[in-house]
């Protein structure tokens, strides 16, 4: 490992506030988690093999934690444009597990989900790239997508209530969750707008009875806010199965501590220190060797 690991420096990273579909498209929070701070640099200035190390960590990481949903749902990450200004991203090849992905086996493709260049050759579900395609060419902060299909993120996604303030964990998103109606199995290219109006400048959304889009500035902001909304989810599901009363935060406190997680997430991106990310890359070193390859 180098320090030109794209996790161990700054990289750029119906709007809805509530489940009750109030738009305030465009508007961002003071603290708006993971992505307050603005885009510090470009995907210009990037290692491309960085990015790639990164990212094949992202895959390995959602599988180890058991988030993956067999060869299915993606993480891309925005690369530098082409030489003729064409727009770039890295996918997953079509038919791996999460958990056998490589840094060399990731594809690029341009914004339709064209392949520029497939290493492994088994090319890449374009359709399945949709959503994440119609985010990145709206929003140049997002340096990673990640779309997950958990038990426990597809439960919270198909609850006219959402995500609530129950604890600190669900308290980071106070205020940072927008919500998109399902309209059915993502293959839609018409479909794209309808998801980055409501996406808005936010960086969590649940996509209605489906699961949950995450973005980061980072790819390793995008993996620990898709770690800490499942295990917010998880915790909901916990505390409503047990019959007792629910104790949600109120708006003050939640916000309050959405704040301070907030300015955590833009300190590692003003510092470019990201100790998490370093242990959660040992992890891997330790228990799935040879992302990196």
């Amino acid at each position: 490992m180098t320090d030109k690991v794209a996790g161990r420096r700054p990289q750029p990273g119906r709007n809805d506030d509530t489940p009750s579909g109030q738009s305030v498209a465009g508007a961002m929070k003071p603290h708006s988690i993971g992505g307050q701070s603005a885009a510090t640099t470009s995907p210009a200035e990037y290692d491309e093999a960085a990015l790639r190390h990164d990212l094949a960590a992202a895959y390995r990481m959602i599988a180890l934690m058991g988030m993956d949903d067999s060869i299915y749902t993606h993480i891309s990450a925005r690369l530098a444009d082409g030489p003729d200004g064409q727009k770039r991203f890295l996918l997953n090849p079509f038919g791996l597990r999460f958990d056998e992905v490589t840094a060399s086996t990731l594809v690029t493709i341009d914004e339709l989900g064209n392949v520029l260049d497939d290493p492994y050759g088994a090319g890449v579900n374009a359709a399945g790239f949709t959503i994440h395609s119609a985010v990145h060419m709206a929003r140049h902060d997002a340096t990673c997508v990640l779309h997950t299909h958990t038990v426990a993120g597809v439960a919270i996604s198909s609850v006219k209530e959402g995500l609530l303030p129950l604890n600190q964990w669900s308290a980071q998103f106070h205020g940072a969750i927008a919500y998109h109606d399902y309209e059915g199995i993502a293959l839609d290219l018409d479909e794209r707008s309808r998801i980055v109006s409501d996406l808005g400048a936010k960086n969590v959304m649940f996509l209605r009875n489906h699961g949950v889009l995450v973005c980061g500035r980072t790819i390793a902001e995008a993996v620990r806010l898709a770690l800490n909304l499942e295990r917010s989810c998880k915790a909901q599901i916990a505390a409503l199965s047990m019959g007792l009363t629910p104790a949600p935060l109120s708006d003050n406190v939640a916000a309050h501590t959405a704040g301070q997680y907030a300015s955590s997430y833009d300190e590692i991106i003003r510092s470019g220190n990201d100790p998490e990310w370093m242990a959660m890359l040992r992890l891997l070193d330790g228990k799935t060797p040879g992302y990196a390859a």
